[in-house]
């Protein structure tokens, strides 16, 4: 259930940017092309552990 939860979230914030500002997420794509594949991957590894640290604090004070 919560991870029906966290994907629905994810969908409606990106959905939110497409429908809001598309012109912006192209902008940025563009920026984000011209990185290097380290500095992408490092942003990636960055966010993915923002992610878990989120879930498990949220997991933490719901409990």
């Amino acid at each position: 259930m919560t991870l029906l939860l966290g994907l629905g979230m994810v969908l409606a914030f990106e959905g939110l940017v497409l429908a809001l500002a598309p012109r912006r997420l192209e902008q940025a794509m563009a920026v984000f092309a011209r990185l290097s594949l380290e500095a992408r991957r490092s942003i990636g590894l960055g966010a993915l552990a923002l992610g878990v640290v989120l879930i498990a604090l949220a997991r933490w004070h719901i409990a």
